[in-house]
């Protein structure tokens, strides 16, 4: 009887369609090696598949368990038994390890195959019957592997797709990307040389006379200035940002010649004459896959690139790649540049023409307020303002006629701007940098970077025919001289990123996978020819992805998002990046009237550093609104409103930034007792999600609310101002008999940068929310 009944599962099997393989010769393939070892194969790169999750699989209780009605139900503890005995055989794993699953994979297969055998009420039958029969004596512990498989390529449908995968994300190729430029017999030009040797001048000559040309280029100041001198010298030209749009013909007609930022540039226009500028930027650990897209998709007959003498052996292997000649162009400087023999030592040895250089927002503010003490007026450029002001403060410094003599700026002054510098001092030869891991490190300033800082004083055509350089402490003095005795070590590698229509293919093999986790995946499996490439850093994106998962939007969109141009240490762009993405995802328009509600408009002057930081914050949001308006314009439909009060909003900055030092006196006396930087606002955003998360209210204030310790944590709430708001509540408890209090924060967002409207503090409050404000 026991016989016939095995012979009654073997049919059922073979009628269910089973797909049990032999032992032992299950997906083999095996590479014998000299000496009779056995070669395993590995799939890619080390620790890859820690990226990828398994996918729960859920069982469907309609199911009828027909493996039940063939041999009877399974005692499940006997059943944990058999499979933690299949999981822990040497010969399993070495199966496992043949079939593409890795060490990483494995323990959560085993997990999830074990639970999943556990907790379903109906087995599907062939698996049903397979442990039936082990349980029973009549198979194999080793015969569960087949199914065991098949659950591992349900859970990780990336087994499946491996290869088509890595064929995705194979990009060492990536000339052939552009099969367009690839048909053109395009002409390379390299204008080589420092800064201050007329490169750039000589490339756009050509590009002015040109029939066609467009100009790429690394900021949004330097497109503008070549969209205004080329009208003014007769030639149309448009121009072509992120967020801006402007035609030379007034009927909107596109002109022949185009200036735009490097990530703009159409890959799909012909030109006669491209020029592309700062080409070095091509090592950007963040940006350089822009110019890498430039240099090799412009559909150009002339190709000019202008940057400093490095790259030229990295632009020549480019051309190899593409079957283009390199002709290179060398420029000496145009002006003298000394090292002088002492440090300035002291602010009061600072003389007209000065630029004082810092490396940080509380250098800035530091060094201008002390040079304001002594009795002069100072110029501040940093890279947080918007262009408008920086114009502005760099026609005060220029003007001849305005008693401002003394510039005080961060390296933002290296490109964009037309400076008459006398002497650029370096406050410190320290930096911070990003890597390619995305982390900040703080290093000795970069031979490159110094080269093109110390450039910028003794500007040809400017008031100064030398240019001097010098630090302010003596013992960086001699590490100045080490560096600019030095040239910039060769460029090796250019930036790749991925497109959108790779992470799309990706997202049709793994259609469960977010788009951070696509992105990890993409960048772990892709594979570079390291010799010429490598990969730009992708945490900026990653981190907007993970901001808006919860957001349902579709995989385009949310690509485009995710693209944006934001600093993720301003905890209000994130938190206005966030409510975008879900009005977007609702359908719902994101208004003028709106905008201006969450950001505190009308505008009010500001009165203290921590108002003047975050009225830069709400110009970027601006800036984001625009940039999106481009891309979804039927959403973002006020585009020409948020540029009025965006020009509304530059003045008003600028008229802050030209009383800098009353605000940092404000700061101290009235408001806040510390002044903001970048890191100071990561600082805060890891306070505030402290808080948030379960913080004990009481832990740092006694009686202070979580909406208080909130506020204190974003240094929106001084120690001071909360005095005096107990004050009031101990006051208004007297009158009424009883205490008051609010939470005035009703929104979801993992962020606190909230709607803070600078100005808007009544009686010691802080203003919020459209007039929100604590009472």
């Amino acid at each position: 009887m026991l016989i016939n009944g095995h012979r009654l599962t073997r049919c059922c099997r073979t009628l269910l369609n089973s797909v049990q393989v032999a032992r032992g010769t299950i997906g083999l393939q095996r590479m014998v090696q000299p000496g009779g070892s056995v070669a395993v194969p590995f799939r890619g790169k080390k620790d890859e598949t820690r990226l990828f999750t398994p996918i729960p699989i859920r069982p469907n209780p309609d199911d009828i368990n027909v493996g039940a009605e063939l041999t009877g139900t399974l005692d499940k503890a006997e059943m944990l038994k058999v499979i933690l005995k299949f999981s822990n055989r040497k010969e399993i794993k070495f199966l496992c390890l043949e079939n593409g699953i890795d060490s990483n994979l494995q323990q959560q297969a085993f997990v999830s195959f074990r639970k999943y055998c556990l907790e379903t009420d109906a087995l599907p039958a062939d698996l049903h019957v397979v442990l039936s029969d082990i349980l029973q004596g009549a198979g194999h512990v080793d015969d569960i592997f087949p199914y065991f498989l098949r659950h591992v390529k349900q859970i990780f449908p990336h087994l499946e797709c491996m290869d088509d995968l890595k064929k995705i994300s194979d990009l060492r190729q990536p000339a052939n990307w552009y099969p367009s430029a690839r048909g053109m017999n395009r002409k390379v030009i390299f204008h080589s040389g420092p800064t201050n040797s007329g490169k750039t001048y000589h490339a756009m000559e050509r590009f002015l006379t040109a029939k066609s040309g467009v100009y790429c280029g690394p900021l949004k100041l330097l497109a503008s200035e070549v969209y205004n001198k080329s009208n003014q010298r007769g030639t149309a030209c448009d121009l072509v940002t992120g967020e801006e749009r402007k035609f030379a013909n007034p009927d909107g007609k596109p002109s022949a010649h185009v200036a735009c930022t490097v990530e703009m540039t159409s890959i799909n226009t012909p030109y006669e004459v491209a020029v592309i500028d700062e080409i070095q930027l091509l090592k950007d650990v963040g940006r350089g896959w822009a110019w890498t897209r430039a240099f090799l998709g412009l559909m150009a007959e002339e190709i000019h690139v202008c940057g400093e003498p490095g790259t030229v052996d990295l632009l020549q292997k480019l051309c190899e790649t593409t079957h283009e000649s390199l002709e290179v162009r060398n420029y000496k400087r145009l002006t003298p540049l000394h090292i002088e023999d002492q440090a300035l030592q002291s602010l009061d040895n600072v003389l007209p023409g000065d630029c004082i250089v810092c490396f940080s927002k509380n250098d800035i503010y530091a060094v201008s307020r002390e040079i304001e003490a002594r009795g002069r007026e100072v110029a501040v450029i940093y890279g947080g303002l918007p262009p408008g002001t920086k114009l502005a403060q760099a026609a005060k410094f220029n003007d001849p006629d305005n008693s401002c003599k003394v510039l005080v700026a961060t390296d933002a002054i290296g490109m964009g701007l037309n400076l008459s510098i006398r002497r650029v001092i370096f406050y410190s030869m320290i930096k911070p940098t990003m890597n390619q891991k995305g982390e900040k490190e703080m290093d000795t300033i970069s031979v490159s970077a110094a080269l093109q800082i110390a450039g910028r004083a003794g500007r040809y055509g400017m008031k100064w025919d030398e240019g001097y350089v010098t630090t302010f402490k003596a013992e960086d003095l001699s590490t100045l001289r080490g560096i600019l005795s030095q040239t910039p070590e060769p460029l090796t590698q250019a930036g790749l990123h991925p497109t959108a229509d790779m992470i799309e293919l990706y997202a049709y093999h793994l259609p469960n996978a977010t788009l951070s986790n696509l992105m990890e995946i993409f960048v772990s499996l892709s594979t570079v020819d390291d010799s010429l490439y490598f990969m730009c850093n992708t945490e900026d994106f990653k981190f907007l992805a993970e901001t808006i998962q919860h957001v349902p939007l579709p995989l385009r969109a949310r690509y485009i998002f995710c693209c944006a141009p934001i600093n993720r240490n301003m905890p209000f762009v994130c938190s206005m990046f966030l409510k975008y993405a879900r009005r977007y995802s609702r359908n719902e328009p994101v208004t003028f009237d709106w905008l201006c509600n969450q950001c505190g408009w009308p505008f009010q002057l500001p009165r203290t550093i921590i108002d003047l930081v975050h009225l830069e914050a709400v110009f970027d949001v601006l800036d984001l609104y625009l940039w999106l308006s481009y891309r979804f314009p039927d959403l973002f439909p006020d585009e020409k409103l948020v540029r009025d009060i965006q020009r509304e909003l530059d003045d008003i900055i600028q008229q802050g930034v030209f009383q800098i030092t009353k605000l940092l006196k404000n700061s101290e006396t009235a408001v806040s007792t510390n002044t903001p930087d970048e890191d100071a606002f990561v600082m805060r955003q890891k306070k505030s999600k402290y808080y948030r998360e379960g913080g004990t209210p009481g832990s740092a204030g006694g009686t202070r609310g979580r909406l208080t310790e909130r506020l204190l944590a974003q240094g929106l709430l001084t120690p001071a101002m909360l005095q005096e708001l107990k004050h009031e509540w101990d006051q208004q408890a007297k009158r009424s008999g009883r205490g008051s209090g609010g939470d005035g924060d009703a929104d979801d967002d993992p962020f606190d940068g909230g709607k803070k409207g600078p100005g808007r503090r009544k009686g010691g409050g802080v203003g919020g929310g459209g007039g929100r404000k604590i009472k």
